[in-house]
């Protein structure tokens, strides 16, 4: 590419943020469009009554790669955003109340792992190994990769079948650990990417290494003050940013070339490359021109399987619980029951496990003094599931509310002083996001890797992906990632320049 390419980059959240910094940080003329009022994507935020609410990912690993991007620029993250450990990682509640601290600390685990489940603790060193063995492989030599050929999939087959990605996160735990209950606390970690441990490769295995080895974090102020940050360093790069735009189109000519955006009323802006922060199928369906897409036809856009979508209830409190950890996750009565109405049958059942977070518990700002944030995540099926979102969301709020009383919260009922609710239709409408799903394209095997929806367009020349729906998927270390593997495509032999 051409120093003096023009490029545009179509949403910013933390891909497109990423990929807009570390383009401009080469020397590229880089305008960044929204159609929100604000940066972040589902990295955005919501402020009611002195309650600071992060609307979507709130566990920060692998901080290296946020890192990463003020380097670029001579500068160090820590002068603009504090990261804090969090500490346990998780708190994993069952549905009688059993409670496990899951942590990065070995020795902690595996006493743990000898008073709750005797004799799985040299099962869990086991599998520990081999998540660092797939971690090797699955995000240090592929995830920054880009997967554009058939070629680049077969090179790596041969690692693949010995790490035995062909089995599925849930296999590779069973095969390990013998306890019904120590397998959900160590398979759990798909769901916080959208997938089904049931049905996820193992290579998401890597998740469990990748938080020993890096932590999780927490950004005081919220995971707003991260994408703050983000924003005002792509700004002093010379970057442009507009925010409240929504592209129409992206204008291709006759040789499936791109040239350009539609903007409203009609606006044409030139440009030599498109980055895209949005939903692949979205995308491919409303931005690109038909006649274009000879590759990602309708029919096949059509046999995607997305993944899961979620309901969010955020909520402030006039009290504190101070024994409520910073990350709750609260499993039902049922495991592979429950994923299976909600990955295979999308139905919305009457129970449900969740996750809570309570950032207060790090952060006291985030709300009033003497007061609580928190927002509760519940995984329901995608929008296939034909829920009328519009009309049951308070029902289902009230079911989680009285849940939340009874299992953690007591006094719950009373003490709500703000509330706002997200579901797959606000999904849709929102994110733009196909089918209400959270996390784009469910991560399976068949739809991982060369079998994602590439980050170089096989249909228009000049057209890239960022994001969930792309290479490598979905989570803060994926999305930034593939912010890498376009950097790679586009800057390959280029020294990189920093713009003041």
């Amino acid at each position: 590419m051409d120093r003096n390419a023009r490029i545009v980059v179509i949403g910013a959240g933390l891909g497109g943020l990423a990929t807009a910094i570390r383009l401009r940080a080469a020397g590229f003329g880089v305008t960044v469009f929204d159609r929100l009022d604000q940066p972040g994507g589902r990295a955005r935020v919501f402020r009611e009554g002195g309650f600071t609410f992060d609307a979507g990912p709130t566990v920060i690993t692998a901080p290296f790669l946020i890192e990463e991007l003020f380097a670029l620029a001579g500068e160090r993250l820590a002068d603009h955003v504090r990261l804090v450990p969090v500490d346990p990682f998780y708190r994993i509640r069952f549905d009688d109340g059993m409670t496990f601290d899951y942590v990065g600390d070995e020795a902690r685990m595996v006493a743990q792992i000898a008073t709750l489940f005797p004799g799985d603790e040299d099962g869990y060193r086991r599998l520990l190994r081999q998540s660092e063995r797939i971690y090797r492989v699955g995000f240090e030599r592929l995830a920054h990769r880009p997967f554009g050929h058939w070629t680049d999939m077969a090179r790596i087959v041969p690692d693949m079948v010995r790490l035995g990605s062909f089995r599925t996160v849930w296999d590779l735990v069973a095969s390990h650990v013998r306890h019904a209950r120590l397998r959900q606390i160590l398979s759990f970690h798909p769901l916080l990417v959208g997938g089904n441990p049931f049905s996820t490769t193992s290579i998401y295995a890597l998740i469990a290494y990748l938080e020993r080895a890096h932590g999780v974090w927490y950004a005081m102020g919220g995971t707003g003050a991260l994408v703050d940050a983000l924003v005002g360093l792509f700004r002093r790069l010379g970057g442009r940013l507009e925010l409240g735009v929504e592209v129409r189109a992206i204008d291709v000519d006759g040789s499936r070339r791109v040239r350009g955006v539609e903007l409203p009323g009609g606006r044409q802006l030139p440009a030599d490359l498109v980055v895209c922060n949005t939903d692949p199928i979205w995308t491919y369906r409303w931005l690109v021109p038909r006649r274009a897409r000879r590759t990602w036809t309708d029919a096949r856009l059509a046999r995607v399987r997305p993944s899961m979508g979620l309901f969010v209830w955020y909520f402030g409190t006039r009290r504190r619980y101070p024994d409520v950890a910073h990350h709750t996750i609260l499993l039902g009565p049922r495991y592979r029951g429950l994923l299976a109405d909600i990955f295979e049958r999308r139905v919305l059942a009457d129970d449900f496990s969740l996750y809570l977070h309570r950032p207060t518990a790090t952060d006291p700002a985030m709300a009033p003094p003497g007061h609580d944030a928190f927002y509760v995540l519940s995984p329901v099926p995608h929008l296939g599931s034909g829920t009328d979102w519009d009309d049951f969301a308070e029902t289902y709020r009230a079911r989680i509310a009285a849940y939340l009383e009874r299992a953690l919260l007591p006094g719950l009922g009373e003490a709500v002083v703000t509330s706002r609710l997200l579901t797959p239709r606000d999904f849709e409408r929102d994110y733009l996001s196909h089918a209400g799903a959270a996390f784009g394209p469910e991560p399976r095997l068949s739809q991982s890797a060369y079998f994602r929806f590439h980050n170089a367009s096989e249909d228009v020349r000049g057209l890239y992906f960022v994001g969930a729906g792309t290479h490598p998927g979905a989570g803060i270390p994926g999305v930034l990632s593939s912010a890498k593997v376009v950097e790679s495509l586009l800057t390959r032999g280029r020294s990189r320049v920093a713009a003041a």
